[in-house]
């Protein structure tokens, strides 16, 4: 299963919070990201995240998106938060994308539930 960010969603990546404008990554999380993820564990399928295309993504956008769905099943007590590092990043644009998500899911994972604004 993949998302393609660009194809279902933007070409042009905003902020953390919806609050902040359009295209953010908190509504990235919400209305795709989760769901997917939720059908790919129920298929017991790998979900594949496609970043190319984009014109950038800042890590504010990344962190609430892939940090973000770590905390959302942590605070609905879905144990599958853990599964959340077997996504598969793809980014040929900019190789560092990667690295940076596995480093905020590894981080959210690790530490314990904060307040979201």
């Amino acid at each position: 299963m993949e998302i393609n960010v660009v194809k279902e969603y933007t070409d042009k990546p905003g902020a953390r919070y919806e609050k902040q404008g359009s295209n953010s990554g908190e509504k990235f999380r919400d209305t795709i990201l989760y769901p997917k993820f939720i059908e790919a564990i129920a298929k017991n399928e790998i979900l594949t995240v496609n970043l190319d295309g984009g014109y950038g993504y800042g890590s504010s956008f990344l962190e609430e998106t892939f940090g973000g769905l770590v905390r959302r099943l942590k605070k609905e007590k879905n144990d599958s938060f853990n599964r959340v590092k077997e996504i598969v990043i793809i980014s040929n644009d900019n190789k560092s994308w990667v690295e940076k998500i596995k480093g905020y899911i590894q981080e959210a994972i690790d530490n314990p539930i904060r307040e979201e604004n």
